[in-house]
């Protein structure tokens, strides 16, 4: 598997500049490097006009647990993201990007900061799937849509999103407020994941059964839980099962790169979680 992870970031390495992206054509991702060649495979990320090439800062990434589904991502280059933003959790230092989902009022703001540069949700209000192909500096950010629940049970077609960081060699994705099971379609637009941020609420998105079955699938080198709310970390360790290491931190933050992910799948459990 680490073979694996190596060969997508090789690869990765040969894609076309960001800056050849046009209207329409899927960006080049390194992350979607082995996943581009999938039969039925759906684009989440397009370009509405030519990007600038991604700039790469090789370094350390620091991933920090703010509170409830909001991580702080901190690039090399110095960009800082807070994923589903809702203003409580991540807002000092004020972050340069925000992603939000619109499942709660937890998960986004009507409201945010003026002073935060781009604010990406995870939903079109004007209807249809978000697009979104940003390139700041050293992260390259995208998204696959996903379908979410109405408080009455409904589905809302592409109601969020889950968005993939692509930084310093590094693939990191956070699911969001997933509701529903991903399909091949979705794996194979999401790509590598090295670091997952998976919610383990056990309900309020998908019970652990799912959310394990979907974290197994992805294989990261690295999953970051989130969203516990009242369920036993112990009960989602236990269904994720031997194969998976566990490292418990007494820090709300971590530094990795490409070269210091664990060699095994290992869950992180960052204080506050």
């Amino acid at each position: 598997m680490k073979a694996f992870r190596l060969a997508a970031l090789l690869i990765g390495l040969t894609a076309p500049s960001l800056a050849l992206a046009q209207d329409d054509d899927p960006v080049p991702s390194k992350c979607m490097a082995i996943a581009q060649a999938l039969p039925g495979v759906t684009y989440a990320g397009y370009a509405p006009t030519p990007m600038p090439a991604q700039t790469f800062v090789d370094g350390d990434v620091t991933i920090t647990y703010a509170g409830h589904s909001t991580y702080i991502i901190e690039t090399p280059g110095g960009v800082r993201i807070a994923t589903d933003f809702s203003g409580v959790y991540g807002h000092t230092p004020l972050p340069r990007i925000v992603t939000m989902n619109k499942a709660h009022r937890t998960h986004y703001s009507d409201h945010p900061d003026p002073g935060i540069e781009y604010v990406l949700r995870g939903w079109n209000p004007e209807g249809g799937p978000a697009k979104h192909a940003l390139v700041v500096d050293d992260v390259y950010i995208r998204n696959v849509p996903t379908d979410i629940r109405s408080w009455g049970g409904d589905l809302e077609r592409d109601g969020n999103s889950i968005f993939v960081f692509e930084v310093a060699g590094l693939c990191i994705g956070h699911l969001g407020h997933l509701h529903t099971k991903l399909n091949d379609a979705q794996y194979g637009a999401i790509g590598r994941l090295d670091i997952l941020m998976v919610p383990i609420d056990g309900g309020m998105t998908q019970s652990l059964g799912s959310m394990t079955e979907i974290t197994e699938r992805l294989w990261s080198s690295m999953i970051l839980p989130m969203h516990r709310h009242s369920t036993p970390i112990g009960e989602f360790l236990g269904m994720m099962g031997e194969g998976f290491e566990v490292d418990f931190r007494n820090e709300r933050s971590l530094k990795v790169s490409i070269r210091s992910l664990p060699n095994r799948p290992t869950i992180v459990i960052l204080a506050g979680v």
